[in-house]
């Protein structure tokens, strides 16, 4: 069983290493997560700001490793072009440009202020 799970954590930090070995925008992210990161030490935000900002950057990064994982399994299933699978991807990219405004605007709403 804890050999079963260690496993899995090693799957998982496999597919996060692909993630932003592959994905030009996973590569931003990760350079946005670490500047978040940095600000945040700066201008010391509080518990409940670092608690908002952690959740802001964890969604930008699901939704991005959600739509890689889709834009991975449609390639190889529909390797030629079709409407479904396109929309299916534009979709999902979507998404990860929803969770990455709705981060910026919580970022901007926290750091705003301590900085001015």
């Amino acid at each position: 069983m804890v050999k079963k799970r260690i496993k899995s954590f090693e799957f998982a930090l496999k597919g996060l290493v692909t993630l932003v070995r592959t994905q030009p925008n996973a590569k931003f992210h990760l350079f946005a997560t670490i500047c978040v990161a940095i600000l945040a030490v700066i201008l010391d935000v509080s518990h409940m700001e670092w608690a908002i900002l952690s959740l802001a950057v964890g969604l930008v990064w699901t939704a991005e490793a959600l739509n890689t994982g889709l834009e991975f399994l449609s390639d190889h299933v529909a390797p030629q072009w079709h409407e479904l699978v396109g929309n299916a991807k534009d979709v999902a990219a979507g998404g990860v440009l929803a969770a990455s405004v709705t981060a910026a605007v919580a970022g901007l709403l926290i750091f705003l202020p301590h900085i001015l």
